[in-house]
């Protein structure tokens, strides 16, 4: 059979699929899986050799999701729908029609809205990958927690050790930024830790981001401090993940590099403002004990994803000192 996987937004969210169809990949190695995502994502899956790629648009406008079916309609026999939002339900309902196979994820959204908006019902929900383990099971089809890390990307290995030489002493990852201003640090707790990582001369530390105000900023810090080094906006996917493979470990907020982190076996110090853990979006088999949290507010978590607005007006979530997270790493 040939299944299309639906998953196109976020990176995080994209990251966090891969365990989970590396279980049906490795399960299911008659049968075909097509993923349908955004571009640039498609490394990720490539070491499966019975799952395809299928390039959508991010925002995949009402003319994309009929031109998608139009495409695939004839070439899947069952689709699972692990995005769940209109454009995407519109596309299954369409493929319903065609005769297809169709399964949803349920992400228990209105659990989700009682914590976060009315601080009620507070407790650990499943998490997303076994949300999708859900979703996958009843569409028929098993899947196990074997997943490890990616097999090394020679090519984008070969590239690392090019640029960066061969390693010496210890290299550490900060992936400093978020989306939203809720899920970061001040930039002063920031410059504090890689300050104290610098000044040790067998420390390397490398920084992550993604786009153009990001990159800037990192390109300063790293001007800035000895022995740091920005890779925002320099490297592919493949290539920032074998990197990372390198890593003793990652300190990074609530991101996407949390679960880029899981896809290569890397330790993950994960800092979590206005978001908490219990909504589902740890990352793959990371340590709880690595989890870095304000315990003593009753106002958490307040947003699933991330926000820009506090209702206190002073994002109190967002102040962890700096030594906490130097004395756990």
């Amino acid at each position: 059979m040939t299944y299309l996987i639906i998953r196109f937004a976020t990176l995080g969210n994209v990251a966090m699929t891969v365990p989970v169809v590396a279980s049906l990949s490795r399960r299911y190695p008659d049968d075909r899986f097509i993923i349908a995502s955004k571009k640039n994502l498609a490394s990720m899956f490539s070491s499966m050799p019975n799952v395809e790629f299928q390039e959508v648009d991010n925002h995949l406008d009402w003319k994309g999701v009929i031109a998608l079916w139009r495409e695939l309609r004839n070439e899947v026999d069952a689709v699972i729908d692990l995005q769940a939002v209109l454009r995407t339900k519109v596309f299954c309902a369409l493929m319903r029609l065609s005769g297809k196979q169709v399964t949803s994820v349920h992400y228990g959204r209105l659990h989700k809205r009682l914590i976060t908006v009315f601080g009620i019902a507070k407790q650990q929900l499943p998490s997303e990958f076994a949300r999708y383990e859900d979703a996958f099971r009843r569409a028929g089809l098993e899947t196990d927690e074997n997943f490890t890390a990616l097999p090394v990307h020679t090519g984008a290995a070969k590239v690392i050790a090019k640029r960066y030489g061969p390693k010496e002493g210890r290299w550490i990852g900060i992936a400093p930024f978020a989306k939203s201003r809720s899920n970061m640090l001040p930039y002063r707790v920031t410059k504090d830790i890689i300050e104290e990582l610098s000044k040790d001369e067998h420390t390397r530390v490398f920084l992550f981001g993604a786009g153009y105000v990001e990159c800037e900023m990192l390109r300063q810090w790293a001007s800035v401090f000895p022995r740091t080094e920005s890779v925002a906006g320099t490297l592919k996917l493949e290539e920032e993940l074998e990197l990372m493979r390198q890593l003793e470990v990652m300190i990074c907020m609530d991101s996407a590099n949390q679960h880029l982190s899981s896809l290569v076996g890397l330790r993950a110090i994960s800092v979590w403002c206005a978001t908490h853990p219990m909504i589902g979006f740890a990352g793959w088999k990371q340590r709880p004990e690595d989890i870095i949290q304000r315990n003593d507010l009753s106002c958490r978590p307040c947003t699933c994803h991330g926000t820009n607005h506090c209702r206190y007006a002073n994002f109190a979530c967002r102040q962890i000192k700096a030594e906490t997270i130097i004395q756990h790493i």
